[in-house]
């Protein structure tokens, strides 16, 4: 009889965005068919696959975020007060969002390890500054599926400022080393062509295309919309992995592509310029 393999899984890092999971123009409200049918598939995918699975604040933590400017300097003058309370509203925000992923994961039969960010990371003047990724690692070694999510933490100089699930997605890279980081939403890649006319999905994400993008100004978002995801896409394709934004309203789509398939959206491979 053959010894079993000892070679490790493949590992993805997949973020949910809060534009796929939630109705980002209403407050507080999940997409719960949607985010049901996306936690089967990264149950699914996850028995091919080690799974890292991040999530954004949607409606939950951007409208909080904006009110209490944590995703900008604290204003002259003023009240401390204010943007400690303001933090702690959104980090409870968006820990009922949490606890929502997390309810989908188990009831999809998975194994959720909930790993809150704000106590592995740090910013300063609203930059990630460090982020333990040893609570992701031991997870894993555990067999479980690791869970994060954008939230508030500490900054050195403002308080407290947002860190995004994007930059949590690129901060992990160099130190798990995931074959593949896909970005899911509820758009099926990065669009081309004026808005409300035809418009295509960009295949390939350069430095030409991510230069071209400027964030939508139709929903709340404080952490750099669509051109904050190219910018993300081509820091970690530059490290070595290829990246992906692909839509999370397709069926099957994100079980396909943690599994390795090649899906329908808009990709930086590495070596991407």
């Amino acid at each position: 009889m053959a010894a079993p393999s000892t070679v490790p899984r493949p590992l993805v890092i997949v973020k949910l965005g809060g534009s796929v999971i939630t109705r980002k123009r209403e407050v507080e409200r999940l997409r719960p068919k949607v985010l049901a049918r996306l936690a089967r598939e990264v149950v699914e995918g996850s028995r091919e696959a080690r799974v890292v699975l991040l999530h954004g604040a949607g409606s939950f933590g951007h409208p909080g975020a904006r009110r209490f400017g944590l995703a900008r300097p604290p204003e002259p003058g003023g009240s401390a007060a204010h943007r400690i309370r303001g933090a702690a509203i959104v980090a409870t925000e968006v820990r009922r969002l949490h606890l929502g992923v997390l309810q989908a994961l188990v009831r999809a039969g998975g194994a959720p390890a909930s790993v809150p960010i704000s106590t592995h990371a740090h910013s300063r003047e609203g930059v990630l500054a460090d982020l333990e990724s040893r609570p992701f690692s031991e997870a894993l070694e555990r067999g479980g599926l690791p869970v994060s999510f954008g939230d508030v933490v500490p900054d050195a100089v403002w308080g407290s400022s947002i860190l995004s699930a994007d930059t949590i997605a690129r901060a992990l890279v160099p130190a798990l080393r995931p074959v593949r980081v896909l970005f899911v939403s509820d758009v099926p890649g990065v669009l081309e062509g004026r808005p409300g006319g035809a418009r295509t999905v960009v295949p390939e994400v350069t430095r030409e295309v991510a230069d071209a993008l400027r964030a939508s100004p139709r929903t709340p978002d404080v952490t750099g919309g669509i051109r904050g995801k190219a910018e993300a896409m081509l820091a970690i394709a530059a490290a070595g992995t290829d990246a992906a934004l692909i839509s999370g309203l397709t069926d099957g789509a994100l079980a396909r592509a943690i599994r390795g398939e090649s899906v329908y959206g808009s990709w930086a491979h590495t070596g991407t310029r």
